[in-house]
């Protein structure tokens, strides 16, 4: 029992900075989006997405690795060595690439004349990934609150910047223009600030990390290394796999948007309203965030399967009503994206799609349980790369029709069909019994209560906000109704467990 309750406490204190860290930064949206036209946010959301790829090209699975291989060697020190030199090399490679190729790199993204941009962000990037290895470190040598306060003065130091570099200094130098901020601040620069303040973050943690960079030559091991490559390979394939599902839109479609007078324009609108779904997928890094430990501690338990199976209606139900609360009070969360005038607001017709995708690759996490417990995790690769064919194929047939409503369809259709062939498969080697006939039930009835939604015709906010409310308070009670014994069984269950 200690021994879970020392899990129960480090998986809290490793994972709450991670998701207040997002659900932060994705409250610098608005103030992006009420800065800056539609444009602006698309060259950061552009940006950001060649950054998610090399994020996970960067690292190529050497931090899982370092996990596997320090876990069960006499001399971890030798297998953190070795992986800094490797990952230092990378990294000091990498860096000298982006500086020599600045100019051509910017060109080719579509952005000639912001060479800074990429410079910025390459260094960042290749600062992040030889930062992966000393939090990994951490979390193995039982560090959580140093962990937690490292991760916790990164995001502090981008926000901070964020807020200082792009509210705070031009409002000061609108009504005093001689103030000395005019030495530190250059209104050109714009959007760009967002990215030096991520650089800045960066090489701050990195500054504090400088006492686990002394590292003893004769530890590199050159076998080790290769043995280590061999084994990270494969979460590099199923990383870039999850980035294409995730991130790939947002590189194609100003590319794929030819007929369009401008591309930047519209990805912006697109990343904008996207901003609005992210509730959605904050809920399920949450949700995994609990359920992962809980699953794989009490897998052995005689009646969890019956668990796992109501946990994830309850799962789905909470997913709906997030759904439905979105949708229901867009008119007012549509101002988190900027004002009417903007032209953000145009993109809030791609959310219910993004919703419904996050809320079905929530599902596929969660139905994931069955190849994790039977050491099956190559199941888990093939469905993210069939996924990833999904979103590459759709968003190249459909967006030079659509334009970024087809992103919207591609993530959906990619989601959903990585669920039900996990589903299927996964019905195969670790059978549950999930509640297929309700859950289907309550899907139907929440799009049934959106569609009433949107046929009301009124200009009156107020009475469409009155309408949409009552019709969430029907659905909460409507499944408050029909689930208390589920409920009752499953807090018995919970009860066991503590005991």
């Amino acid at each position: 029992m200690s021994a879970l309750k020392k899990l129960a406490g480090e998986t809290v204190i490793y994972g709450v900075p991670s998701i207040v860290g997002r659900f932060l930064n994705w409250w610098l949206t608005p103030l992006y989006a009420w800065m800056f036209l539609p444009d602006e946010f698309g060259i950061l959301s552009n940006v950001l997405a060649y950054v998610a790829f090399l994020q996970v090209v960067l690292t190529y699975g050497m931090e899982t690795s370092y996990f596997r291989f320090a876990g069960r060697s006499e001399n971890p020190e030798k297998v953190y060595t070795t992986t800094m030199f490797s990952l230092g090399a990378t990294s000091l490679l990498f860096i000298l690439i982006i500086f020599s190729f600045a100019t051509y790199i910017s060109s080719w993204i579509g952005y000639k004349g912001h060479e800074n941009f990429v410079i910025w962000m390459g260094i960042t990037v290749a600062i992040d990934a030889l930062s992966a290895i000393p939090f990994a470190k951490l979390r193995l040598d039982s560090k959580p609150v140093k962990f937690a306060i490292l991760k916790t003065i990164n995001i502090a130091v981008s926000i901070v910047l964020n807020l200082f570099w792009i509210y705070l200094c031009p409002k000061i130098l609108h009504s005093n223009p001689d103030s000395i901020l005019r030495f530190i601040y250059n209104p050109k620069i714009g959007i760009g600030y967002a990215f030096l303040s991520y650089l800045v973050a960066s090489v701050v943690t990195l500054v504090l990390f400088f006492p686990d960079l002394k590292l003893n030559k004769t530890f590199f091991d050159r076998l080790l290394l290769r043995k280590m490559l061999k084994y990270g390979w494969p979460i590099l394939v199923i990383g870039i796999a999850g980035m294409v599902n995730l991130n790939i839109d947002k590189i194609l479609l100003p590319k794929l948007l030819v007929n369009s007078v401008n591309p930047i324009f519209e990805l912006g609108v697109y990343s904008a309203s996207g901003k609005l779904a992210i509730l959605m997928a904050l809920f399920i890094q949450a949700f995994r965030f609990s359920f992962e430990p809980f699953l794989f501690s009490h897998y052995k338990d005689e009646d969890s399967k019956k668990v796992y199976a109501v946990i994830m209606k309850y799962f789905v139900l909470l997913g709906l009503l997030i759904f439905l609360g979105v949708m229901f009070y867009m008119d007012i969360l549509k101002f988190f994206i900027g004002s009417t005038k903007s032209g953000y607001h145009e993109g809030i017709k791609v959310v219910p799609w993004l919703l419904m995708g996050n809320l079905f690759l929530g599902i596929f996490y969660t139905q994931s349980l069955w190849y994790k417990l039977t050491d099956q995790t190559y199941f888990g690769a093939r469905f993210a790369i069939i996924g990833a064919i999904i979103t590459i194929v759709l968003n190249v047939l459909l967006i030079p029709f659509f334009g970024y409503m087809a992103c919207g369809y591609a993530f959906f259709s990619a989601s959903l069909v990585m669920t039900v062939t996990s589903y299927i498969v996964g019905q195969k080697y670790f059978p549950i019994k999930y509640d297929l006939k309700r859950m289907g039930f309550y899907l139907l009835l929440a799009l049934f209560l959106f569609l009433i939604k949107n046929a009301l015709v009124t200009n009156s906010i107020y009475l469409k906000l009155c309408f949409n409310s009552i019709l969430l308070v029907v659905f909460f009670l409507f499944i408050w109704i029909k689930e208390k014994r589920d409920l009752k069984g499953l807090f018995n269950f919970v009860g066991r467990v503590k005991r």
